[in-house]
């Protein structure tokens, strides 16, 4: 007697709902409002988190307005760059990060989804599943170095020719999980690419 599997027709379903609900909310929240809000018809981003040179030439609790630039630095080490009434460009460049992050995270929901509808015939291990993988991990990989590095560009955009430009360096500092992340990814969908092609050698042997 077979052994009885433990994941049933209603968990496929149920999984695949969670996934689309997913990918419909970053899509809404992360993509749509801040599209919407560079766009002027939504309350647009004005607030970029960002590292202050020094806490002594930025300190506490002071705003250090910069006349005719309609921006504000206020904070310490971590402060927040303001912008009062930002124009098309600033409300690109703010809203540009969460934007490219979401597309990726939209991107990488929409190949697992694909990969959970294959559960409806009892089966994940096939072929396209690899090549799903493959492109999560690179999504994942790519994403890494964007993530750190996609702030700080358009932040230095930002406030270039500012006097804020002193105060506000130019930094990126990458982790190395999201890597490891991706790398391991990347190890399963070759992991899956040898077992279809080990199962699909032994088929032509039967």
């Amino acid at each position: 007697m077979g052994a009885k599997s433990w994941w049933s027709h209603a968990d496929s379903r149920l999984l695949e709902a969670a996934l689309g609900l997913a990918v419909l909310l970053v899509g809404v929240f992360g993509v749509l409002f801040p599209v919407l809000g560079v766009a002027g018809l939504m309350h647009p981003m004005d607030t970029r988190e960002v590292e202050a040179e020094t806490a002594t030439r930025v300190p506490g609790t002071v705003t250090d307005a910069v006349a005719g630039h309609g921006m504000a630095l206020t904070g310490t080490h971590r402060a927040d760059l303001v912008f009062a009434g930002p124009d098309l460009g600033q409300r690109l460049l703010l809203a540009l990060p969460e934007i490219v992050g979401s597309l990726f995270l939209i991107l990488i929901l929409a190949l697992l989804l694909q990969m959970a509808r294959t559960l409806r015939g009892g089966d994940v291990f096939v072929p396209v599943n690899a090549r799903r993988l493959s492109v999560i991990g690179l999504a994942v990989l790519v994403q890494a170095v964007l993530t750190p590095v996609l702030p700080a560009i358009t932040t230095e955009i930002l406030v270039s020719g500012t006097p804020v430009a002193e105060q506000v360096p130019f930094s990126v500092t990458f982790t190395g999980e999201y890597v490891l992340l991706a790398f391991l990814i990347l190890a399963l969908g070759e992991v899956f690419r040898r077992g279809t092609k080990l199962r699909a050698d032994t088929e032509g042997l039967v």
